[in-house]
C-alpha cells in the first residue's frame, strides 16, 4: 500500500468518524492549515471549513457510510479515487463521487477537489 493509498484510506475514514472531537484530531493530523476543499456542493479554505462541511454530511445522511470503490491511482504528491455513500459495507452507492487529493512533501493533504459522478434521489 502507497503512502497516498493509505492517506486516501484515512480521508475516507474522517468522513466516517461519529465524534467530532476525534474527526478534528484526525483532520489537525492530516491536513495542512489552509487546504482548500472545492467539490460541486461546497468550497472551503482550511481545517475548520472541512470539518463543517463534513459534519454537515453526516447530518444529512446518518447511517451511511464512505467506501473506496476500486483503487487509488497515485503520482507526484496526488491522487485520484473513487468512492461510494452506502448504507451497509458492499451495498449499491446511493452515491458515487470522485476525489482528486494533492498532498505536500511530507505526506499531509494540501487540497482535496471532489466530483459527483452520482447524487442520492431527493
Amino acid at each position: 500500500m502507497s503512502d497516498l493509498t493509505t492517506t486516501v484510506t484515512r480521508y475516507l475514514d474522517i468522513w466516517n468518524e461519529a465524534d467530532a472531537d476525534k474527526r478534528a484530531a484526525a483532520i489537525a493530523e492530516l491536513f495542512t492549515a489552509d487546504a482548500p476543499y472545492i467539490d460541486p456542493l461546497a468550497a472551503v479554505e482550511g481545517r475548520e471549513g472541512f470539518a463543517a462541511v463534513v459534519a454537515g454530511a453526516r447530518d444529512q445522511f446518518k447511517g451511511l457510510s464512505f467506501e473506496l470503490h476500486g483503487t487509488v491511482d497515485a503520482h507526484h504528491n496526488q491522487a485520484r479515487f473513487q468512492w461510494g455513500l452506502v448504507t451497509e459495507a458492499g451495498a449499491e452507492p446511493v452515491a458515487i463521487g470522485f476525489d482528486v487529493l494533492v498532498a505536500d512533501e511530507a505526506g499531509k493533504i494540501k487540497a482535496v477537489y471532489g466530483f459527483l459522478d452520482k447524487v442520492p434521489a431527493a
